[in-house]
């Protein structure tokens, strides 16, 4: 049997049409006290460097370069706030993992993403990007129990899933799935995506809708 789809045909649409409005570049914050201000719902895409996060959040809105993408692992140091036609803000959080800066600077944009995490009242969403090729690893891990410590609803999302076969990323989800089922923030849905092929995309973006206007 064919499971059901996750979202209608309807619920597809308007979140094409949403995606398809204008998308821009708001602002980077470097301290709790530079944030915008907490009137608009808000989802954010963290993960480890180089996952891919402003790839994913370019290939979402169809724009090359809203987002500032880079082969060079923690270019993102600080957080950086995009809006969504007038109604929602994107924002992407510094990576985590092996960042080329000291250990002190990592600390420092880490700790600023953790304390957006737990202080951000319109925070609806956070997605945590995993490399679909390698599964969770043990960093990761570290981001779920921040997650999972701050209460905030969390969603996983596999990201290049154009680089492994179907049956492989159909294993990784699976995996992933088993993995978080008892933890208390995590949303029970996997997702897996490719920023290149657009796959899982129109999936993604009904999702980030749901959680954003419920």
């Amino acid at each position: 049997m064919t499971a059901p789809p996750i979202f209608t045909a309807d619920e597809l649409e308007a979140a094409r049409v949403l995606f398809a409005r204008q998308a821009d570049f708001s602002m980077g914050a470097v301290a709790m006290d530079g944030l915008p201000p907490a009137d608009l719902p808000e989802v954010c895409f963290a993960g480890r460097s180089n996952v891919g996060k402003s790839s994913l959040i370019n290939a979402l809105v169809s724009r090359h370069r809203l987002a500032r993408a880079s082969t060079e692992p923690g270019r993102t140091r600080e957080i950086n706030f995009f809006l969504l036609d007038e109604r929602l803000r994107l924002v992407d959080l510094p990576g985590y993992g092996f960042a080329k800066v000291s250990r002190a600077s990592a600390r420092k944009f880490q700790d600023l993403g953790r304390a957006y995490l737990r202080g951000r009242p319109n925070l609806k969403r956070v997605y945590l990007l995993i490399d679909a090729r390698h599964g969770l690893k043990a960093p990761d891990g570290e981001a779920l129990d921040a997650l999972d410590k701050a209460a905030v609803s969390y969603q996983i999302i596999l990201t290049k899933a154009d680089k492994i076969k179907s049956a492989e990323a159909e294993a990784t989800v699976a995996a992933t799935l088993a993995a978080i089922a008892k933890r208390p923030a995590a949303f029970p849905r996997v997702l897996a995506t490719s920023s290149e092929k657009g796959d899982g995309l129109a999936e993604l973006r009904a999702e980030i809708a749901a959680a954003a206007f419920a």
